[in-house]
């Protein structure tokens, strides 16, 4: 049958639009489909046991996160609102609101991408690491985090939340860093066990090559100007994960997908 064109644009920007910018293997990954699951003023990594400190949160993945979870116990609920079987991972951003409103995602877009030219390990069962800067006052880095309006829209990544034409949807973007000290599963500041690879390179201090994540939440507004976000500035966004995958299914995607230097998308 027939791809209509439509329908061919669509499945190529899911092949190569969620790559994070300077990708060696653009549309080399795996995904995860994911609902948005609850909010709370919670943070396991940064502020574990210690509910309603906060700033608010969106979670998507793991049906059970909140203040007191830690890796056992979200690979133990095993429930999540992804569609890739065995993805229990957990995975928050700030919550967005808009003209005031708290605005829970639509949807979120989770790639597993491969930027490191030496082969890949899966992320160490249990790991924990965060990506942008919530204390952030100034725009950051593109490549860390970056609002749009989807792949299909002549609208270029931001540091602040545009206005996207009729029939698209906002979207913020963090990546996170893809080399691995190979040692701690989380640090004090939650980003010093981890570092970005340069130009497909980790650095000695860093040397084991892992997924390069990139997480994409959806809204339902093309009204960027009138958003907010709860940790403050609209440039402090950032996100968090908690590596609770069933660990063999992870194992075998990223051996079978980014190793292999294969498109999966949704699929195996």
């Amino acid at each position: 049958m027939r791809l209509g064109l439509a329908a061919f644009v669509a499945a190529l920007a899911l092949v190569v639009g969620g790559a994070a910018p300077g990708a060696i293997y653009p549309g080399v990954n795996f995904i995860s489909v994911c609902g948005f699951s609850h909010r709370a003023a919670d943070d396991p990594i940064v502020y574990p046991g210690q509910p309603g400190v906060s700033h608010d949160h969106s979670f998507v993945g793991n049906t059970t996160t909140s203040a007191s979870s830690t890796p056992a116990s979200l690979r133990k609920a095993g429930t999540t609102t992804c569609t890739r079987k065995g993805d229990t991972a957990a995975y928050w951003m700030p919550t967005v609101s808009v003209s005031g409103r708290p605005t829970p995602p639509t949807g979120a877009t989770i790639y597993y991408q491969r930027n490191a030219l030496k082969r890949l390990r899966p992320f160490p069962a249990g790991l924990e690491m965060v990506a942008g800067n919530r204390l952030a006052r100034r725009p950051q880095s593109l490549l860390v985090t970056s609002w749009d309006c989807g792949d299909l829209e002549n609208v270029p990544r931001l540091p602040n939340p545009p206005s996207c034409p009729d029939g698209s949807s906002l979207r913020l973007r963090v990546n996170f860093p893809d080399c691995w000290n190979g040692k701690a599963l989380d640090s004090l500041d939650h980003k010093s066990h981890m570092a970005y690879s340069v130009a497909g390179r980790c650095p000695r201090s860093h040397p084991v090559a892992v997924p390069a994540l990139s997480i994409v939440y959806r809204y339902p507004t093309t009204d960027g100007p009138a958003v907010s976000i709860s940790s403050g500035s609209i440039y402090s966004t950032h996100a968090d994960f908690v590596n609770a995958w069933d660990q063999k299914a992870l194992a075998r995607l990223v051996a079978q997908c980014l190793n292999r230097l294969r498109h999966c998308g949704t699929g195996s």
